[in-house]
């Protein structure tokens, strides 16, 4: 490792502390590097996770460190590439995942490019997840592996990495669980070791959603509609296929709904500020379970609910990614058109993986879950895995 020089995004938190102090340990070169990507107070709960106080956490931490520290301002970029990209996503009624994005886009993107100007052979992050290297027809390929602390693992939120920003990337508390990393900033006694998880969009801090995107998508009243289970739609009979192809397309298709499918039962300040599966903000009360969304119509301005977390409005088993938005980490893995894969598949954080099987078609990807899932949202990320190797992603259409 002598001599190997490498750039740590310092965010302020215990994490990327440990991931530097590590590296340190075996024998890099370790510089530490914290991102601004955000000026704008108004719309951040300023006491939650201002920059300023993680960029003087990771200044101190890279003192006790005894490594060179510097500030890089990505706040253009990151409002060119994440912020605006996720105003129009909303725009469109779609459910982006900034942090999917900013990994792709800022911290393997922008935030690596400076990492090599800065003559680094690597770039690290605080991330729980593992890399694994081997070797394939005279080829390095690197694998993208679960993080140990299976409570932790964040490889979900690198699911959009490709071979050449993996082969510079570096995830050194991969093999640790949080309780053993916070006994390593205790013992090297770092300011950070008890410092809370931030929450909030990557970077930024604890944002308030809805305000920060009322500055670009203005408020606009409409009507919520609750879509009782009896629907008709929800009890058709299943026609028969000619191919497995048309079965896909048909369980994947959204249900349409209009007004009149339901009845009134509130307003709400915008469709745009509401997304798939959620159930606070709707302030409806009375009703013999709580109502969730399970469908926004931008263009009409309606929000459509269900009541109970098992509304058939909610549960679906096949999803669709376009070509033009389908990733594979492997690309060594990709299907042809008409070959499928066992999958287990995520559509979101944290969520536990399910049995999924992968079939390519010219126009894009199927995937198709054993269990119905709940609130497959457009806009967000599923991504698929073989063991606890995470080999591809796309977004969801």
């Amino acid at each position: 490792m002598n001599n190997k020089r490498v750039i740590v995004g310092l965010s302020g938190g215990v994490d990327s502390s440990v991931a530097a102090y590590l590296l340190k340990e075996q024998g890099y070169e370790v510089i530490g590097l914290f991102m601004k990507n955000w000026h704008d107070d108004s719309v951040t709960i300023s006491d939650e996770c201002p920059w300023l106080e993680d960029s003087n956490d990771a200044m101190l931490v890279a003192d006790k460190l005894g490594i060179p520290f510097q500030t890089v301002d990505l706040s253009v970029q990151y409002k060119e590439r994440i912020v605006d990209y996720m105003f129009k996503e909303y725009e469109n009624g779609r459910t982006p995942n900034p942090d999917v994005l900013c990994n792709r886009e800022i911290k393997f993107d922008v935030f690596m490019d400076i990492a090599l100007e800065l003559g680094a052979d690597y770039v690290a992050t605080g991330h729980y997840c593992r890399k694994a290297t081997f070797e394939k027809e005279g080829k390095q390929i690197y694998q993208l592996l679960a993080g140990v602390d299976i409570n932790k693992d964040q490889s979900y939120f690198l699911c959009q990495l490709s071979q050449a920003q993996l082969a510079q990337a570096l995830f050194p508390i991969g093999e640790l669980t949080k309780p053993e990393v916070r006994e390593i900033a205790k013992a090297q006694d770092l300011i950070t070791a008890e410092k809370k998880d931030s929450q909030g969009l990557c970077f930024i801090g604890k944002v308030r959603l809805p305000e920060f995107l009322q500055q670009q998508l203005k408020p606009k009243e409409g009507v919520i509609v609750e879509i009782p289970e009896t629907l008709n739609t929800y009890h058709k009979s299943i026609p028969r296929f000619d191919s497995k192809t048309s079965e896909l397309a048909f369980h994947a298709d959204k249900t349409e709904y209009s007004i009149s499918d339901g009845k009134i039962v509130g307003k709400h300040q915008g469709a745009h500020y509401f997304t798939k599966g959620q159930r606070k903000g709707l302030a409806v009360g009375g009703t013999k379970e709580p109502l969730f969304v399970i469908e926004t119509d931008v263009n009409e301005n309606v929000i459509y609910t269900g009541q109970g977390k098992n509304h058939p409005g909610l549960l679906r088993s096949v999803l669709f990614v376009k070509n033009e938005e389908l990733h594979w980490v492997r690309e060594d893995l990709a299907l042809k058109d008409d070959e499928t894969m066992q999958v287990k598949a995520r559509i979101r954080y944290r969520q536990p993986l399910e049995n999924a099987t992968l079939y390519k078609v010219d126009s894009g990807l199927y995937v198709e879950f054993q269990n119905k899932q709940s609130a497959i949202t457009e806009g967000q990320f599923v991504a698929w895995y073989l063991d606890d190797e995470l080999i591809g992603s796309g977004v969801i259409s």
